[in-house]
């Protein structure tokens, strides 16, 4: 009786911790993720990437410097799936939380070489190449997988505000003197169409981004076989 009690705690004990595991590790909410062509973020569903018009949204070729002064362009994104945000290092608030949210995303894809990350400066003119270094050494950003970009100031906000569709501002007209600050990451696909948008400072968040990233690339790992 005392061992069958024992079992039955075991037992018990094992489908717990199970569960646990089970709720920590997200699953995507679909088999294909949707593409986004405006700042409404309204999804639309394709099954083919050939079905997409010519001028669907896709992010335009640009030029920034990362913190170890290496010229970053859309060369290196190039058949890579990766999560774009917009931070300084001076930020009090809400930045240390999405860097911390990104070192997450960092470890969880640190060996493939599929997934890389992008952080824009927001405040470039002050964020040089020797801040962001500093700044990458204090946060355990490691080089070729997360790239702190730095550079023109108007190419950054026109990458943010009208390419990314980050702010959630909809309808209010920003100029190009208006401060660009958002805790959102937006994911984008090989071929630069954006395919999801997270709350940075969210966990649950960033977990349904990394299962969303990982059913990215069975996609791009079926899209390459047929």
């Amino acid at each position: 009786m005392i061992v069958s009690n024992m079992n039955r705690l075991i037992l018990l004990v094992v489908i717990g911790l199970c569960s646990c595991q089970a709720q920590n590790e997200k699953s995507s909410r679909v088999e294909r993720l949707p593409f986004y062509n405006d700042p409404s973020f309204t999804p639309v569903w394709v099954d083919n990437l050939n079905e997409l018009s010519n001028d669907f949204h896709s992010i335009p070729d640009f030029e920034l410097i990362d913190q170890d002064g290496d010229t970053i362009t859309t060369e290196q994104t190039k058949d890579k799936i990766y999560v774009a945000d917009f931070f300084f290092t001076s930020c009090p608030g809400i930045c240390p939380k999405m860097t911390k949210n990104m070192g997450m995303l960092q470890k969880a894809f640190m060996d493939d070489n599929e997934v890389i990350l992008l952080s824009h400066s927001v405040t470039p003119d002050l964020d040089s190449v020797s801040v962001l270094q500093s700044y990458a050494n204090r946060h355990g950003v490691v080089s070729k997988k997360w790239h702190l970009l730095t550079g023109e100031r108007e190419l950054i906000y026109d990458l943010g505000r009208n390419f990314y569709f980050v702010e959630e501002n909809l309808g209010i007209e920003k100029s190009a003197d208006d401060f660009l600050h958002t805790e959102n990451f937006i994911l984008v696909d090989s071929q630069k169409h954006i395919r999801g948008i997270y709350n940075g400072l969210n966990k649950t968040d960033i977990m349904q981004l990394i299962a969303d990233i990982k059913t990215l690339k069975k996609e791009s790992t079926t899209q390459s076989s047929s």
